[in-house]
């Protein structure tokens, strides 16, 4: 592995390829082994109406391959480690037996069985894969959440099985991945059980824009972790990457994690996802002669989303938790939806910060001050600093300058993106009630660009206005640019404006 990219896992992945290794695995398994890549292959025949499996000899000519089933019949395949690492952990291919395999042995040098079934355009999942993953989990005690290699249709087939059975799935690492629309309407439940995904796609290759790119985009909308790795230059073929130590380290991390207890504000009900950014790493490869895009939280930082409510607040709430807390327990109240391109944000929670949004109900036109109070009330309570950074782009700037207006003595500073200084939290509108925020000294930030059109109407009226008020407010203009992107390309003005006032 070249130096760049082994720097680059360094960090994710200390002490994660160093698995403790158990028994001998073959022990358990009837029948006649022959070699594979070193290794000990057990056959077996599955009948399709019964789902009965009885051990079979692989026939000498088909060397480390497999040959189609006879009719009626599924072809079954084991291959086991010299020791299995603790926990007994598998990985799970359908479709294309032997291709690229060099994944699969780094495996089983890591401890991991590695299985496959018969698959093929006419042979889908369906209850034969029910049957055999039966067979492993409960007749040999491997482990119950095996790890998906797909490549191509195989790709596809991990899909249709994952997605079915979400709670028994510990990852997929999907190589240029095929798909279908069923697929996509069924992520959620991956999501939802936290089930991380890896695709190696090729920038030439068909299905990149048409599945990979697809499930990449609606996995991180609904909060799963997906990374992907796409090949400068590849096609469809060749599947996988001649050095499989990447792939390798995220299966084995993925099977080693935990799920840590949920934080104690959140009152042990709550929903969790993750969120990460955007940010794309560009990576030589010089094995494979090209470059390779990698994006995701195997690459960058990935942070825990919760989501939960308090009693007599109408609306869920929302946090961001850093890796690290600062101390003081700093943290951002803001309103609207967190998106992946909100660089400030991550920066923030890079230093420290937990990243909240507040409460907005069902039933009303936007915030209400009450659930806002209600949401700040408790949070301190926890041990949340008792002055917020108050944040906003648009018209949720509006909404947070309201709630602070009412409570100016509970905002360490306000930033703003592009704001429209309206509100339906508030009794008088943001524009006209500045004078509480600049007695209270509260310090403020936009950014905004020269051709937002609510740049004069808003953000240089607010300037005005707080000036002759004699508060401090500064004002960024990023020329050329409109009301979007909300988020600057330069988070750094932003980042240090809050930190400087936080820590005061």
């Amino acid at each position: 592995m070249n130096l760049i990219f082994a720097a680059l896992f360094m960090a994710p992945l200390l002490g994660g390829p160093n698995v403790t290794l158990a028994d001998e695995p073959g022990s358990s398994f009837m029948g006649e082994k022959t070699p594979w890549h070193g290794f000990d292959r057990y056959d077996f025949l599955m009948d399709e109406t019964t789902f009965a499996i009885t051990p079979f000899k692989a026939p000498a000519e088909e060397g480390s391959g497999v040959k189609a089933p006879p009719p009626g019949q599924r072809r079954c395949i084991v291959v086991v480690p010299k020791r299995a690492a603790t926990g007994m952990p598998w990985s799970w291919r359908g479709c294309y037996w032997d291709h690229q395999p060099q994944t699969e042995i780094e495996l089983l040098k890591r401890g991991f069985c590695i299985a496959y079934t018969s698959a093929d355009a006419t042979l889908k999942p369906g209850p034969q894969w029910d049957a055999w993953y039966k067979f492993l989990t409960e007749q040999h005690g491997l482990s119950r959440k095996p790890a998906f290699i797909g490549m191509s249709r195989g790709g596809e087939y991990a899909y249709i099985w994952a997605t079915s059975h979400p709670d028994q799935v510990a990852c997929i690492y999907a190589d240029n991945p095929g798909g279908n629309y069923d697929i996509l309407t069924k992520l959620g439940e991956l999501a939802r059980h936290d089930v991380p995904l890896l695709h190696v796609c090729g920038s030439l290759d068909p299905l990149l824009g048409k599945y990979s790119t697809p499930i990449e985009n609606i996995y991180q909308q609904f909060g799963g972790r997906i990374s992907v790795m796409i090949k400068e230059g590849g096609a469809h073929h060749p599947h996988s990457l001649r050095d499989p130590a990447p792939m390798a380290d995220f299966i084995v991390q993925s099977v080693q994690a935990t799920n840590p207890a949920p934080p104690a504000f959140t009152g042990g009900k709550c929903t969790k996802s993750s969120y990460y950014g955007l940010e794309n790493l560009y990576r030589n490869f010089p094995e494979d002669g090209t470059f390779l895009t990698c994006r995701g939280p195997f690459f960058t930082a990935s942070y825990d989303r919760y989501e939960f409510q308090i009693a007599g607040v109408r609306g869920d709430i929302r946090v961001i938790v850093p890796k690290v807390t600062a101390p003081g327990k700093p943290w951002v109240f803001r309103a609207g939806f967190v998106d992946r391109d909100a660089a400030a944000d991550l920066g923030l929670l890079a230093k420290g910060f937990h990243i909240v949004v507040g409460p907005v109900s069902y039933d009303a036109d936007g915030p209400l001050q009450t659930d806002w109070d209600a949401c700040y009330n408790y949070l301190i309570a926890q041990g949340f600093s008792r002055k917020p950074v108050m944040e906003g782009a648009g018209q949720a700037a509006g909404e947070v300058y309201a709630w602070a207006m009412a409570n100016p003595d509970k905002v360490c500073c306000i930033y703003a993106e592009n704001p429209v200084m309206r509100s339906h939290l508030a009794k008088t509108q943001p524009l006209d009630n500045l004078a509480p925020l600049a007695k209270a000294g509260v310090p403020l930030l936009h950014v905004c660009g020269s051709l937002d059109p609510w740049l004069e109407s808003q953000t240089q009226v607010v300037e005005k206005r707080y000036k002759e008020l004699g508060g401090q407010i500064s004002v960024i203009i990023n020329q050329g640019e409109g009301h979007y992107p909300l988020a600057p390309k330069n988070s750094q003005p932003a980042i240090d404006f809050i930190t400087k006032n936080a820590s005061q």
